[in-house]
Parts: structure tokens; sequence; C-alpha cells
């Protein structure tokens, strides 16, 4: 049997112990609540202060015998809590951080995904994770101090899988905001880099990646960004990284040797979506050698789109182009109309094909149909996510 030399627990205790925590860039938690877990190990407790060194001005309380997705804010207006979560950072335990998406009814591969964090700090409005059942009630930034038991949850499925797997960082989080804060890129990366069949996919729109341009991660870690244009940004993403920043970062983690995938996804149709996307698309392909674009538009449920109308109201682009459509895929979520996301998609592929003719493009959970009509059918399933 193949072995592998990976982070032991004393390793993972040795960069708990001395990792030096930095703010993350865009958050700045008004309060950090230690959960339950939170401080249950020495290490965790040294990691937990280290933590709250990087925001001297939160205020700190203890929840000791609450999970992570139990915590109440004590707010009952559903917009007010949305963003005092997003100023709120709890340190707890996941005890069931891995897990399968089980998507049916669209074209998703599903795949395996696991969270040392929850939630995000960044304020998207579309934001897909602000409906789910663990956000609704305790919408909180969320750091699981069980690093260790998270990656033994990985070793043990990926080695009754038996072969190389995907293991996917950014369904229920973002992937690296909160990385300068913990550090845990510096625990995976080599965890992923020395296993004979775990691999690393990981989605971010953070810009800083300094944490992982040293590592010897062997190839097994690809580094994925969700990009919209500037505009788009300005709009609809207004705590977010520059686009420029993330793409600074990019051509960073490429030259260190990973490979690069975008998300484009939720495309935004702005009344300039053309021009705004075209430009964006030239910046990015003309400055980083990208290894697969998946794209995508709005596909959430009800629940999400509430907060989604609450934020924006009913003049903008997101809720004048979202419809009910009954041509697939057949899911239960909401989309822009099957004529619009075509003509979306159509638009990305023929400028993609431009700049880097050979370049993957997939669609994100959408119908074949759409795929077909789009002419890139053959790539279903092969999204950023997976191998």
């Amino acid at each position: 049997m193949t072995t592998v030399s990976q982070p032991t627990l004393f390793d993972i205790d040795e960069h708990e112990i001395s990792y030096r925590p930095r703010p993350a860039k865009l958050f700045r938690p008004q309060r950090i609540i230690f959960a339950k877990g939170s401080v249950s190990t020495p290490q965790r407790q040294a990691l937990a202060e280290r933590i709250c060194s990087a925001y001297p001005q939160a205020a700190v309380e203890e929840q000791l015998g609450t999970a992570h997705n139990k915590i109440d804010l004590g707010i009952a207006d559903p917009l007010q809590l949305h963003y005092e979560g997003r100023r709120t950072l709890v340190l707890a335990e996941h005890k069931s951080a891995l897990g399968r998406s089980d998507e049916e009814g669209n074209t998703c591969p599903n795949f395996w995904h696991f969270s040392p964090y929850g939630y995000c700090p960044y304020g998207c409005s579309y934001c897909y994770l602000a409906g789910t059942q663990g956000i609704r009630f305790s919408p909180t930034v969320k750091v699981f101090m069980n690093l260790d038991e998270i990656l033994a949850q990985v070793d043990k499925q990926a080695r009754k899988i038996g072969r190389p797997e995907a293991f996917y960082l950014g369904k229920l989080q973002d992937g690296m905001a909160l990385d300068p804060l913990t550090g845990y890129s510096r625990v995976m990366i080599p965890f992923f880099a020395d296993h004979p069949y775990a691999r690393l996919r990981v989605l971010s729109k953070s810009a800083d990646f300094e944490n992982v341009l040293d590592l010897d991660h062997r190839g097994h870690t690809v580094l994925c960004w969700s990009l919209n244009p500037p505009e788009v940004r300005r709009d609809y993403e207004v705590v977010t990284p520059s686009i420029e920043d993330r793409i600074d970062a990019m051509r960073k983690c490429a030259i260190a040797g990973y490979p690069i995938r975008v998300m484009l996804m939720p495309i935004v149709p702005i009344p300039n979506w053309r021009e705004a996307y075209g430009d964006l698309l030239e910046k990015l392909l003309t400055k980083v050698k990208v290894d697969r674009i998946t794209l995508g538009g709005v596909c959430s449920y009800g629940p999400a789109l509430n907060v989604t109308h609450e934020k924006l109201g009913e003049d903008n682009a997101i809720v004048k182009s979202l419809t009910i459509v009954n041509d697939g895929p057949d899911d239960g979520r909401t989309r822009y109309s099957h004529e619009l996301r075509a003509e979306l998609y159509a638009f990305m592929r023929d400028t993609i094909r431009r700049f880097q003719p050979e370049l993957t493009v997939a669609l994100c959970m959408e119908s074949r149909a759409i795929a077909e009509e789009v002419g890139v059918a053959e790539n279903i399933g092969k999204c950023i996510c997976i191998l």
C-alpha cells in the first residue's frame, strides 16, 4: 500500500502555535465569539489567542456550549442579521466538515468538498449562501479550529476511493479570504502535495495568496478565482478585492507553478455587458495562462433571492433578469431566461477562444440543452471544482 507523509497532529499543532496571524483584508470583525470546541486543546487556545491579537478592537465573547451554527446574534430582521453576521467572527469546531454535493436536474458532476471555514466576509449581494439552511439563522463568518480532524476525514475518504480525487474548498465559503488570519493553506497544500489520491481545488475572490507562493504543491493544488468586471464588482460585489489585484495574484501563483482556473459566475447582464466582459477577458487572458474557465449565471433558491431583493430592490440588472424558467434545468433554482443565458455564454465562449483557443470552457449547473446550443457539450463535467 502507498503511504503518505501527511501533516501529523504534531505538525498542525506546531503551525497553530507558531503561525503569526495577520488581519484578513476587507474583514474587520466587531466581535469574536469562542463557540463549542474553539479552545478545547492548548493548540486551539493558542491559535484563538493569536487570531484575537490580529483584531484587538474586537470584543471577545465566550459561548463555549454553543455550536457554530447555533450562535444567536439577537436580531430578528433578516437583512440586519445578515449584515451583523458579516461583522462577527466565530471560532468553533466542525465535526462533519466533509461532504459531497448532491445536485440533481442539471449537469453538475457532483464533487467532494470540505469546510475549514464557514460562510464569507465579502459583501456580494447575489450570494447563494445567504439562503442556505446553515446560514439563515446564524450568518456569521466562521473559522473551524479542528483542521487536523478535517484533513483526517479527507484522508480517510480519499483512501477509500483509492484513485486521484478532487476535494473542493469554496462551495460553502470563500476558500482563501481568511487564510492570512489562519495560515491554513500552509498546512493544507503540503498535505495534498504528499497525498497519493487527494487533490485540492480552491475557489476565492481573495487577492492575498502570499502564504502559498513558496510551497511545494507538486501540481496537486489548483487555484481558482471568481471574477466579474469592475462595473459588476462596483454594484454587486462591493466588499471584495479589486479585479486588478486578483489578476495580479493569479499571475504570481501561475509563476509559482500552480494551475489557474477561473469562474465567471454569476455573469450579470448589465447594460454594457458585452464591452465589460470583453475587456475583463482580454485583461485576464493576455496576462495569465488559464487552465479552465467555468461560466454560469445567477441560479439560487428563494431564501437567497429574498436577501438579494432586500439588498438591491427591483431596479437592477440581476433582479430584472431573473425568471422561473420552464425549459430547464429542472432543479428548482431561479435563473435568467434560456435565451439570455445562451447569449451570454456564447459571447464569453467566442471571446475566450479569441485569446486562448485551446482553453476548456464549461458551464456550471446548467442544462445539457444549453451546453449543446452554446457548443460546449463536450466539456460537460469539466468544471473548475474537479480533476
